[in-house]
Formats: structure tokens, sequence, C-alpha cells
């Protein structure tokens, strides 16, 4: 039932054939674990209210409520933090979060978002977390580490009093890119999105579209709004440049990735593609198998994630060259992250020791099979 009330073709009739013998309680905790409970209330608004039993129709929509007024506090702490940044000039663009709900959706609050992404250069990272702690929030990492130029996987910033997090990223941090983020690029071919009667810079659709599938695939597309994020977006944009998709997939090595998310998107929620796009995404042999590893862990939610073997293979099938891929494995096995070089409050200044520190860290974590 969460498959057909995320897909942009979403079936009335379908539905209500589904909802005659749902688990009412278990698809309240699947929508929201898998971050589409908005697809949800959308859909159960449109059905016969004899279908729906009263308590269930109000539980959602209590919970509806409560994600939109988050959304709503969330966009208006973005475009304030987005009003400083410019007055110091610092440029960003937004990633995920509200925009990417208006490219998908039409509507900032049908996405559920817990922390604002942005992308910002490197060299403005030290004024960007003064601009940030002046505003009330706090580094997670050590300011000492950013001083002195150790690189996590996102620089994290949050507000306690006021639940707010915040991620700077950069070419650098997204370091499951195969291969680096044209930064430059990206701020050259930035757009305005309307939001909330806002022009806010973000991404081009193109690069939103890539940026995405590399974002589940790093995750191994454990939640289902990552592929309606998919599906929505090439669903709406119409005016999708192909050609450039292609070619910003290609620059990144992440064709596979691209080929996969579009695969999901396609197999599970049938957003509509281009014939020849189509035909290209499933001559892709690697990428139907990393979406039936997908699909497979997707449908066990609440049981264990993969193991660390697991996720080995799929990080180096979504590679999809047999040279590039143990190079990319031994990359990230290797590239240390805060959690790496930070002990509580001291910081390893022995850049050896942290990236041997890595793999056995991992082992630890992922070795045997943790509940998520």
């Amino acid at each position: 039932m969460l498959l057909e009330c995320a897909s942009p073709a979403c079936d009335a009739r379908r539905l209500a054939e589904l909802v005659c013998s749902v688990d009412w309680s278990r698809l309240l905790n699947l929508a929201e674990d898998h971050g589409v409970l908005a697809h949800l209330a959308v859909h159960l608004r449109e059905l016969n209210e004899s279908l729906v039993p009263t308590d269930i129709r109000q539980a959602v929509q209590e919970r509806h409520r409560a994600q939109v007024f988050s959304t709503l506090r969330m966009t208006a702490e973005l475009f304030r933090l987005l009003e400083l940044f410019a007055a110091k000039g610092i440029p960003a663009l937004v990633v995920k979060g509200p925009v990417l709900a208006m490219h998908a959706y039409g509507d900032p609050a049908m996405r559920s978002y817990g922390d604002l992404d942005l992308l910002v250069r490197q060299r403005d990272i030290h004024r960007a977390t003064e601009s940030l702690q002046a505003a009330g929030y706090e580094a997670t990492g050590p300011v000492s580490a950013i001083d002195a130029g150790k690189i996590p996987g996102q620089y994290l910033f949050a507000k306690p009093d006021a639940n707010l997090l915040v991620e700077l990223h950069n070419d650098l941090t997204l370091r499951y890119f195969p291969r680096r983020l044209p930064l430059e690029e990206c701020f050259a071919r930035r757009i305005l999105v309307r939001l909330d009667g806002h022009e806010t810079p973000a991404l081009a659709v193109e690069d939103e579209l890539v940026y995405i599938c590399v974002h589940g695939a790093t995750h191994f597309w454990e939640r289902l709004s990552w592929i309606a994020d998919v599906a929505g977006l090439v669903a709406r944009q119409s005016g999708i440049d192909w050609q450039g998709v292609a070619k910003v997939a290609q620059d990144v090595g992440a064709e596979r990735m691209l080929h996969t998310g579009l695969r999901l998107s396609s197999d599970l929620l049938h957003a509509r593609l281009q014939d020849q796009i189509l035909a290209t995404v499933r001559k892709d042999a690697g990428a139907a198998k990393l979406a039936a590893c997908a699909q497979r862990w997707l449908t066990a939610s609440g049981n264990p994630s993969p193991t660390l073997f697991e996720r080995a293979a799929f990080r180096l099938r979504m590679r999809g060259n047999a040279f590039a891929a143990p190079a990319y494995l031994l990359r990230l096995s290797l590239s240390p992250t805060e959690e790496d070089w930070q002990a509580g409050d001291e910081i390893s200044h022995n850049g050896l020791l942290d990236v041997l520190r890595r793999p056995f860290r991992l082992a630890q974590k992922y070795g045997r099979r943790a509940r998520p």
C-alpha cells in the first residue's frame, strides 16, 4: 500500500482494494519509518471515508500536521540562515529538503527531514562556522578539528534548545561520490526555486537527480522516501536534460548509482521514463542486481540491516568498474571521518593512525548484524 501511495501514478482503485486487508498499526509505523507519511495522508483523504477507520484517519492527520509544522519551522530557519550567509558573502546552495520537495511534489511539506543541508565551498567553512555559532548553533565536532583542516563526513551543527540541525557539505565531505563533485560547475548551473515567496538558490534539477541517487546508494536505498523522491522528480520535471544528467553522472563516476535509482523508481513506483533512458537503464546488469538487493532490504524493514560483507559487495558493484571499484571501496574503507579521529574532546593529530583505525572500527560496527 505504501508503494502505491508513493507512486506518481497512484491508482485509486488499487488503493481501495489494498485498504481492505491492511494492518493499520504497522502501516502507520512503516510510513513514518520510510518517510512517506505525507504520501499516505494525501491518498487516504481521497478514499471513501468508510474505508478508513476514524481513529486511523485522525492519527494520520495529526502526524501529518506535526510534520507540516516541523517543515514550516525548518523552512523559516533556512531563510534566516541563507540571509545570514548572504550578509557575510558566503554563497550556499540548498540540497534536498524543501527544495527537493518542490521539485518532486510541488509542495515543501511532502518530504520529512530532520536537518537542513547546504553546499558551501571549503574555503568558506571557517566563516560559515563562525556565522552559525553566532546564530546559536554548536558544532558537534570540535572547532579545533575544523581549524586543523580535518574533513568530517559533514560539518554538523546543532541548536539544542530549538532541536535544529544544519549540515554543511562540499566536494571534500561528499566522499561517497566516486569522483569529486565539480562544485564550481554546480554553483555555475545553480537555479532559483520559488519557496514560500522566497527565491532559494539550489542545484539544477540534473545535478539534484544525480545527487539524490548517490545519496540513496550511499544508504543502500533502505528508505522508500529516497526512491519516491527520484520517481517524483522525473515524473514532475518534464524538461529534464537527460544528456546533461548523463554527463553529470559520468563526471562523478555515478552512472550505475543513477541507473539503480531510476530502475527502482520505475520497477517499484512505476515512474515513466523516456524509452531511450529506460533502455539504457535496463542494459545495466549491475544496476539490476543492486536494485534487487535494495528491494530485498526494503521489504525486510525492521529486520537486520546488511552485514559488513553485504555492504562491501554493494559498494563494489555500485561503482560499476572492475578496476575502479576496488579503489573506490579501499578509499571509503581508509578515509577517516570524525568517528575515527575524534575521541571525546581529544583530536588525533596522527593521520596514519586515523587511517589504520578506520577499518577496525567499521568491522566492529558492521561485523555483526545490527538492528537499524
